[in-house]
């Protein structure tokens, strides 16, 4: 099969839970908080993703939320979508040897846990998009009413979930609150030279 075709196959954009554990994605250490964090930051609802990007130190630097258009999943839309949100929200890393950020991502969805192929679409967007900004793949993480599970490692827990109202942000160190980019002239500086 040409290489043409296999990316034209939306089946082929996508990674197997197999795919993803063996391709070393590192464990957060402490996914709970980041989920609770997430979630009391972008309160989101079915639909909504959230990519944030952590420190070597797992201190959140920057996120962004958007919501999923009504289209068949296709890990490279989602790849797109993904990208245009970092390349929005923090600068690449490109010019490193190797990434010293990582991005995450938590994907808020109806149904339960269990992975499914818009799942594998993420899976292969997240990582994609992560080559291309110069940032480690993390995980990938679903919240649905049951809760939040990280695929790929079998570990999640009940709260918080789809339905659940979000915790305080000062129980997450709201004073390390990270300021949005706004844009202005740094912003089009950095958007040109990534698109270089």
């Amino acid at each position: 099969m040409s290489t043409s075709a296999t990316s034209a196959n939306p089946l082929t954009r996508m990674l197997e839970p197999a795919e993803w554990a063996a391709a070393g994605i590192p464990l957060l250490r402490n996914p709970r908080d980041v989920v609770s964090g997430l979630h009391s930051r972008h309160r989101p609802r079915p639909d909504t993703a959230i990519v944030a990007v952590l420190d070597p130190d797992e201190r959140l630097r920057a996120s962004a939320s958007f919501t999923r258009r009504t289209a068949p999943a296709d890990g490279w839309m989602f790849r797109n979508s993904l990208l245009a949100q970092l390349r929005r929200v923090i600068p690449h890393d490109l010019r490193r040897r190797t990434p010293v950020r990582t991005a995450v991502l938590l994907y808020c969805r109806e149904g339960d846990a269990r992975w499914t192929e818009e799942d594998g679409a993420w899976m292969w967007g997240l990582r994609d998009a992560c080559t291309l900004h110069g940032l480690r793949c993390g995980a990938y993480i679903t919240l649905t009413r049951d809760g939040w599970q990280v695929l790929g490692e079998g570990r999640g827990g009940r709260r918080p979930s789809a339905d659940s109202q979000p915790e305080s942000l000062e129980s997450f160190g709201a004073a390390e609150t990270v300021q949005p980019r706004t844009g202005g002239a740094a912003s089009d500086v950095l958007r040109r030279a990534a698109a270089r």
